[in-house]
């Protein structure tokens, strides 16, 4: 009778040791997937994550400015390029666009992008503003804080601090209670609190200083484990980091303001940020290159590029009179297609400073001046072979001879080389042996089938409703719900009034502040009128034909965003404020406090949401006819682009409106305000592909101007599928060829030689061979001509090593284009130029 009840032990007994070591291993998964807690800490040289320093490579990219479809592709071409970390801005109006209703979903959700960020591998840096400039609306800010009575903005203010104490521990806690800070085994390794400071606080005095402690104090007693920067603000109290804005900090920074802090530079440029009326303006890629290596060479452990994706301007996000597109020329465009060579060289320049890391991070620095022009930075850690050295020529026009440890290198003008080792040139910033690109707008064959617009024209306003005596200020008056504001008075003119010489003209005279005006008399339109980024405030002059009894003038005041900078910006004015008629026999009549204004917020169509499916039908349309008066919408269907690629809209024919896609906000757009070269500084407008469905999309343009062509609109399909190489015969070969191994820079192939390398997209191949030219060619990318010396082999040579494949290399010397024996022109330094043309295999 025992036996059975020991068989029932040892089988309990047997459960037990197995669920026991189920639990165990259980729980040893468990411990292997939970994430490592990093401390952040940092002292003279450099964050040091985890015990350990790093160089940083970040790129700023905003959340708000691409769709959450895109983020995983633009972060992992990031990483690729070579960055490890990525710096987003918190855009304050996207999450509490209400008093206290705060939105993180679609496109404002910072807890996902941060995530898909860690998923990466890379490292956070949270700008928390809660000004952030950005050429963003209202600097971020959101609107409704305008409207807190007794509110001053960034100063000792009690209302604002209290809001923005409220706006900032809302977003820190949400991280916190997701771990996203180092400390808790995220990706937050840094912080920033308040923006550019410097450049208003002497318009605050010692309220501005008082400010400033406050948001310190604000940040650091949170306890989150990470380190806090205060950008362009020299005397950042204790324990912020006073951080570098700019183009050129190796030359401009004054340096961290304690001994204990690091160099770390938080703006670098990519390019310039455009407004409508601009001419196109760039930043080389040689000159960012130049200015990372040098600031490197000078103690800097951290760069970010701002922008490394600009991205864009959805519906009425931008500041005042800045493009839809924003920082296009970064490293990834605004559709986040690599920008050939600015991403490739750059990535060059992270692996070349990479191999210089411990050096650079544990090396004493030392400095010689050779000559006027040239300069030597090298560090090296004492009882050691690591070393590493940056050699400077800052000679603009001519190359300069360097001689370093008893050998001589020729440095291009105004450029550096870069020796990890102290012997060996891997890089130079201003040879890049990288591939470019050149971006096409393919028009599409699916969505360009014939529109068949409809339009539903504004009711022009005659009489409205108020009781002020000077024309309502506009940026209160729409308190950034549209973009328009009405305005409407009345007034009589006796006989006597009116001009006695027959002929004479009388005009009606507006002073406005910005950003733009149309305007109507009795019923007629006379035109409009903008001001410009620059110069906001502009006068409208037309002749008027008035009549004895009641005349009528209505204006349409217009934004184009509101202000994103500079201080009080609680108090900026924007909108007509004075009208006058000019010309009388009795004078000047002023209308700006002796009549009545009537006003009225946005348009119809706004209000009734007709840019929408379900709004559409709550006006009555009617078929276009080729003509249309201004303040008319327009709507039409499309099919969706073929292919995968990015898509946009290309406006040509319209002159100032908004458009929509299913409803979506895409933007602004200002086709008529032409820059010097006479172009509309915007032509394409992105469409991201989340917006889009396979069929019948519906596209709404409200249009301001009379007289336009919608016909003439058309989608395009963006690709870079242009890919070229301009390589020169002296130049350095790629650094890809070294590695590092302890203190030793070592090649990883038996040959390091120069070649150019050229790579399609995706699984493109290059399908043809459009030029190819070893000699002296002139041009660029897309444009490309022969020169006066040329191999006649060169042609052939790239198809040879080229057709048909994803990606190709080329030696780049005279034997290859067989111009070793027979050198047409033997005194000229050789380049090779080629331009393909990628595309997809029709097998596949």
């Amino acid at each position: 009778m025992r036996k059975p009840s020991l068989d029932r032990w040892l089988l309990a007994a047997f459960l037990v040791v197995l669920l026991s070591s189920s639990c165990a291993s259980a729980s040893k998964k468990e411990v292997k997937k939970k994430k490592k807690n990093k401390e952040v800490t940092y002292d003279g040289t450099s964050l040091i994550i985890d015990g350990k320093r790093e160089l940083l490579y970040s790129g700023s990219i905003h959340y708000p400015r691409s769709t959450p479809e895109m983020w995983p592709s633009i972060i992992e071409r990031a990483k690729q390029g070579g960055l490890n970390t990525i710096q987003t801005y918190v855009f304050w109006n996207v999450h509490e666009l209400e008093q206290g209703k705060f939105n993180f979903s679609g496109r404002n959700d910072l807890v996902k992008f941060i995530k898909l960020i860690q998923k990466n591998g890379m490292y956070v840096t949270l700008r928390l503003g809660p000004f952030i400039q950005a050429e963003w609306t209202h600097g971020g800010l959101p609107y409704w804080l305008r409207e807190v009575p007794g509110i001053f903005f960034r100063t000792d203010n009690k209302e604002f601090k209290e809001h923005t104490a409220r706006y900032v521990r809302t977003v820190l806690d949400k991280m916190k209670e997701e771990k996203l800070f180092a400390s808790q085994g995220g990706p937050i390794i840094l912080g920033q609190i308040e923006n550019e400071y410097s450049a208003v606080q002497r318009a605050y005095k010692q309220d501005g200083v008082n400010y400033i402690k406050w948001a310190s104090n604000l940040v650091d007693t949170m306890n989150l484990g990470i380190p806090w920067v205060m950008c362009k603000h020299n005397d950042a109290p204790d324990p912020m980091i006073n951080s570098c804005n700019g183009r050129h900090c190796g030359d401009t920074f004054p340096g961290p303001n304690k001994e204990n802090k690091p160099s770390l530079w938080t703006e670098n440029w990519t390019t310039q940020f455009r407004v409508f009326g601009d001419s196109p303006v760039k930043r080389s890629v040689e000159d960012i290159a130049f200015s990372v290596a040098r600031f490197f060479s000078k103690n800097g452990t951290h760069v970010n590029y701002y922008m490394y994706h600009g991205g864009t301007n959805f519906g009425r996000t931008s500041a005042h009179y800045v493009t839809t597109r924003y920082y296009d020329d970064a490293p990834l465009d605004e559709y986040g297609l690599e920008r050939e060579p600015k991403y490739g060289h750059l990535k060059h320049l992270h692996n070349a400073l990479n191999l210089c890391k411990k050096p650079l991070l544990w090396g004493q620095p030392r400095t010689e001046k050779p000559g006027k022009d040239t300069e030597i930075r090298y560090y090296e850690e004492p009882g050691t072979k690591s070393c590493a050295a940056f050699l400077a020529n800052n000679n603009t026009e001519a190359a300069e001879t360097i001689k370093f440890r008893g050998k001589e290198y020729v440095i291009a003008p105004r450029s550096i080389s870069i020796l990890p080792d102290c012997k060996t040139v891997v890089y130079n910033t201003a040879q890049i042996v990288s591939h470019h690109t050149s971006r096409n707008f393919m028009k599409s064959k699916k969505a360009n089938k014939k529109f068949d617009f409809k339009v539903f024209t504004e009711p022009l306003p005659h009489k409205l409703k108020g009781d002020s005596y000077i024309p309502v200020e506009l940026y209160g008056l729409t308190k950034d719900k549209t973009d328009y504001g009405w305005y409407t008075t009345s007034f009589k003119i006796n006989k006597n009034q009116l001009p006695k010489k027959k002929g004479a003209k009388t005009d009606v005279r507006i002073a406005s502040l910005g950003h733009a005006l149309h305007v109507w008399f009795n019923g007629e339109y006379l035109g409009s009128g903008h001001g410009s980024h620059d110069e906001k405030s502009f006068v409208f002059q037309e002749p008027v034909a008035l009549k004895e009894g009641e005349n009528h003038l209505v204006m349409l005041g217009v934004l184009t965003g509101f202000p994103d900078s500079g201080a009080y910006l609680e108090h900026r004015y924007t909108g007509p404020r004075s009208v006058s008629i000019l010309g009388l026999s009795s004078g000047v009549l002023d209308l700006t406090e002796s009549s009545k204004w009537g006003n009225k917020v946005g348009m119809e169509g706004e209000r009734l949401g007709i840019h929408t499916e379900k709004g559409l039908k709550k006006v009555k349309w009617q078929k276009f006819t080729g003509k249309a008066p201004g303040l008319t919408w327009y709507q039409t269907y499309f099919d969706a682009p073929e292919s995968e690629s990015a898509a946009a809209v290309r406006m040509s024919g319209m002159g100032k409106g908004l458009i929509w896609v299913n409803g979506e906000g895409v933007g602004r757009y200002w086709m008529s305000f032409l820059n010097s070269l006479n172009q509309s500084t915007q032509i394409e407008y992105h469409i991201p592909r989340s917006f889009l469905k396979p069929k019948k999309n519906l596209l709404v343009i409200f249009e301001e101007e009379p007289n336009v062509k919608p016909e003439i609109i058309d989608f395009v399909i963006v690709n870079r599928d242009t890919v070229c190489t301009y390589v020169g015969e002296d130049y350095i070969p790629s650094v890809r060829h070294w590695t590092r191994k302890q203190d030793q820079v070592q090649a990883i192939t038996d040959n390091v030689s120069l070649t150019a390398t050229l790579k399609c997209s995706g699984n493109k191949k290059i399908a043809e061979v459009e030029f190819a030219s070893f000699g002296n060619p002139i041009g660029t990318c897309g444009n490309f001509t022969l020169g006066t010396c040329n191999a006649p082999v060169s042609k052939k040579v790239v198809e040879k090593h080229c057709l048909g494949k994803g990606e190709c290399v080329i030696p780049v010397n005279k034997s290859t284009f067989k111009q070793d024996k027979k050198d047409s022109c033997k005194n000229v330094v050789k380049t090779l130029a080629v331009q393909v043309k990628c595309a997809r295999d029709r097998k596949n």
